[in-house]
Parts: structure tokens; C-alpha cells; sequence
């Protein structure tokens, strides 16, 4: 017997099907229905009457990927300060994102978001610090761009109050007071997060770093998250440098500080957590803190590779991260399972980390940074139906595994990718904008902020070198 299709019905046919909790399916269907995966499994489809149909010969579904750190609004600041440290590059490009408007932070957010949906991304957050005055409500223009691309969004409202002259790294003009933080990030938990099961947009409460924020600042943002439910988010242990600076400003080590202010725990994750002792990881996989891993943009940066090997070992959830394009040119989400893995196997040798392991960071592990391990990051019935299809096909069919195909090489093409039972991209195109607009309007936003900068008096060419 079989029954009407209810609108939204999809099923994907005759598709290698890795669904990261549960087996892994060499040919078999997916059903999705809504919002929802209604069944998956072996074999052939069910009739399902009215159902789109897309063939998946040559296709390996996984669960979309979760993006767990970003700064979007640095699409427009790409490809300078190549050969700086983390603290060179920051003092360079602060004094050109401070000339940054909400017309660069839509058109950054706009080519970003698009190139994180063509690499297989369906959630993604984003750390937003930078707030000049008087340049419109850059946090709106972000979110505004998240919704017409149709990604899944956890948007951080980020914030700095440590400017030079209170010892922070900062020029003191992009700094704001910890009584403007406070309201603003009130303002945006209550404008836009929206708690309910399969939201699309989640706000969390992001400090910028122990080297920009003070321990008011802080504790005050942990205790405004926690109140509103929300969760919280920052920078930790990126380099050495920061650590340096954290003995010297504060008198102890990035994550001994983080404890003593109440900064671990389940609704807490933080970027990069690169120089970490036996200690610290351990304390993040008691309190069940999270880690963005972001290899790429460590790479960039000079700042060492995480110890993402242990820090599973330990428990720890681990997600990954593409980070700022600023730091980290024109980085996919796909490549970065790649990424992990040779980073930590060039560490540990060949055994440190698995193809398996870097796609349950890329999904399972984001989910449970963001709070979402029951909704997203595997293929379940019950769950969002947020899927990705890999072309493993062509040139890729030649490898036995495809798995390995995904993570060991360049990643393979996307041919489609679901948000929700939406379709965001067909047959490798983003239909929801588009794609060449899109690509458009980074490169406007970057031409925009370069001259706004300029109108300043700040000479792009010679003060942005590295």
C-alpha cells in the first residue's frame, strides 16, 4: 500500500549513504518529508506518489556540514598582511575594519555564506566584534544576508571593551563600553534568537579574547547568556603570544583564567584552543567544553596545530571551523576535514585521525558545540533534514572508499545541499541567490571597505604588507 505524499516529500535513490551514528550504507534511499529525514535505509526507495525524485548513482549523502567559527565580515579584508603573526595581522587590519559600514558587513556575509553552502555547509555561526559607531547595525546586515542565502545561523554577538589604552590590543575607536555591550547584546538575543526546535537562527554571547576583553566584560556576558539560555562563545589559546599576554595582564594562563571566571562549561565553546596543557584538556572534557578547530587559519597564521588527537581521546566535542577569510583565504568547510586529518597524522603519524573522525567533527562534533547534537550533524529519522549529496563519481569513483574521497583529497563537488528540506544548491549551483551575484557583492564589499579605509587616511598598500 502506499500513500499520498505530503508536500515537501524528497527522495534521494540508489546513494552511498554515511549517516555518522548509524552504519554506513553502500547503495540505499533517503526519505525526507518537510523538515524532517522521514527514513533512510537499504535497498530500494518506497513508492512514495508525488515525491521529488532526485538519482543519486554516483552520490554519497552525508549530514550538512556545521560550521563552528567564522568572521564573515572579513570576506572583504582578504589577501592582506600574508606573511604576519596573529598579533601583526590584527594590529594591521583593525585599523581597516573600523572603516567597515553594514553595506561591506551584507555584501562580505552575502559571498561567504554562499561559498560555505557550495562546500556542503547547512549551519554555520559567525563572530561578530567589530562595531564601529555610526556605520549602521552591521549585526541586521548579517543576518539579513543569512537568511536569502537559507543557511542554518548561530550569529555571535561579539564584542571588545580592552582598547590600547586600557592594555588591550584594540585601537580604543572599535572598542565600546561594557554598559554598551551589554545592552546591545541583550537587544540582539531578544530581537532574534528564536529557541524552538528547527529554528533557524540562535544567538550566542561572544567576547572577543582574554587579550581584548576585560574579566567584567566577561563575567557579565556569561551571566546575561546564562540568564537568556543562551549560549557563549570567544577565543582561547590561539598562540603563544596570548599566552603571554595573559600572564603578564592577568596573572594566569588563558584557560586557569577561564575557569576561575566561570568560562567552562556544556554552553560554552571557544575557537582554536591550540596550546593547551594535559591539564586544560582535561578540564574541557570534564566541564564539557567545546573546540573549534580551525586548521586552516592556524596554518596561515604561523599558531601551531591543536591538539585535536587528545582532545577527542579525552571526550571532547570538537567541531571545525573555516575562521575569518581573512586569515584563511577563500577556505571551504569540506576542505577543512582534510586539513585535520594531515594535520594531526603529520603530528602523530598515521593512525592520529581517521576519515571517519574528521566528518564526525565536520557534523556530530559542530552539533554538539552548538547545542543541536539532537537535531542536526547525523542522518536519523526524526532529524532536520539538513543533507548534502557528494559527487564520488568521475575522477572520485577511482577511490574504493568514498569517504576517502571526501576527506583524503580536494573535496568532491557538491551536487545538492538541503537546509531544512530546502533546497539551497542543485546539480552544484546555489539556487536561493544568485551565485554569481553573490561572488559579486564580496568583491564589492571589499573594494567598498578598501576605499572607506583609504578615505581615512589609511594607506591599504603600505601599512597592510606583513
Amino acid at each position: 500500500m502506499t500513500r499520498p505524499a505530503e508536500p515537501g516529500d524528497v527522495l534521494v535513490t540508489d546513494v552511498a549513504i554515511a549517516p555518522v551514528t548509524g552504519p554506513e550504507i553502500p547503495r540505499g534511499h533517503l526519505h525526507i518529508r518537510g523538515d524532517r529525514i522521514a527514513a533512510l535505509g537499504p535497498g530500494p526507495a518506497p513508492e512514495v506518489p508525488g515525491a521529488t525524485r532526485i538519482d543519486g548513482t554516483g552520490l554519497l549523502a552525508t549530514p550538512g556540514l556545521v560550521n563552528t567559527h567564522h568572521h564573515l565580515y572579513q570576506w572583504a579584508s582578504q589577501g592582506l598582511a600574508q606573511d604576519a603573526t596573529l598579533f601583526e595581522w590584527l594590529t594591521a587590519l583593525y585599523q581597516v575594519w573600523a572603516a567597515m559600514d553594514a553595506e561591506v558587513a551584507h555584501g562580505a556575509a552575502t559571498a561567504g555564506l554562499g561559498l560555505l553552502a557550495l562546500s556542503g555547509c547547512t549551519t554555520t555561526t559567525d563572530h561578530h566584534y567589530i562595531f564601529p559607531k555610526g556605520r549602521g547595525d552591521l549585526f541586521a546586515a548579517e543576518i539579513d544576508a543569512a537568511r536569502e542565502i537559507g543557511l542554518r545561523f548561530h550569529p555571535c554577538r561579539g564584542s571588545m571593551d580592552r582598547g590600547a589604552s586600557a592594555g588591550g590590543l584594540p585601537p580604543d575607536e572599535v572598542v565600546e563600553t561594557l554598559d554598551e555591550v551589554l545592552a546591545h547584546t541583550a537587544e540582539a538575543i531578544d530581537t532574534y534568537h528564536d529557541p524552538a526546535p528547527g529554528s533557524m537562527l540562535r544567538i550566542a554571547v561572544a567576547p572577543c579574547s582574554p587579550f581584548s576583553v576585560s574579566t567584567d566584560l566577561m563575567t557579565e556576558s556569561a551571566a546575561l547568556a546564562r540568564a537568556a539560555g543562551v549560549r557563549l562563545h570567544t577565543h582561547l589559546c590561539e598562540t603563544v603570544d596570548e599566552e603571554e599576554h595573559c600572564l603578564a595582564q592577568l596573572g594566569r594562563r588563558p584557560v586557569d583564567h577561564m575557569a576561575e571566571i566561570g568560562w567552562l562549561g556544556p554552553d560554552v565553546w571557544v575557537a582554536h584552543a591550540v596550546h593547551l596543557r594535559d591539564h586544560d584538556i582535561d578540564r574541557f572534557a570534564a566541564t564539557g567544553t567545546g573546540v573549534a578547530h580551525c586548521p586552516s587559519s592556524n596554518g596561515r597564521l604561523g599558531a601551531g596545530i591543536a591538539r585535536v588527537t587528545e582532545m577527542l581521546a579525552a571526550g571532547t566535542a570538537v567541531g571545525l571551523g573555516v575562521d575569518g577569510s581573512a586569515s584563511s583565504e577563500l577556505t571551504t568547510l569540506s576542505g577543512e576535514m582534510r586539513q585535520a586529518l594531515l594535520f594531526q597524522r603529520a603530528r602523530l603519524g598515521p593512525a592520529a585521525l581517521t576519515a571517519r573522525q574528521a566528518l564526525e567533527m565536520a557534523t556530530m562534533g559542530g552539533a554538539r558545540c552548538l547545542g543541536r547534537a539532537g537535531e542536526i550533524g547525523s542522518l536519523e529519522p526524526g532529524k532536520l533534514a539538513d543533507v548534502v549529496l557528494w559527487r564520488v563519481d568521475g575522477f572520485a569513483a577511482a577511490v574504493a572508499d568514498p569517504l576517502c574521497a571526501l576527506v583524503f583529497g580536494p573535496a568532491p563537488p557538491v551536487s545538492h545541499v538541503i537546509v531544512g528540506g530546502r533546497t539551497l544548491v542543485a546539480d552544484g549551483e546555489l539556487r536561493t541567490v544568485p551565485q554569481d551575484a553573490a561572488a559579486r557583492a564580496g568583491a564589492a564589499a571589499r573594494d567598498r571597505l578598501l576605499r572607506l579605509a583609504a578615505d581615512r587616511g589609511f594607506t591599504v598598500a603600505r601599512e597592510v604588507r606583513g
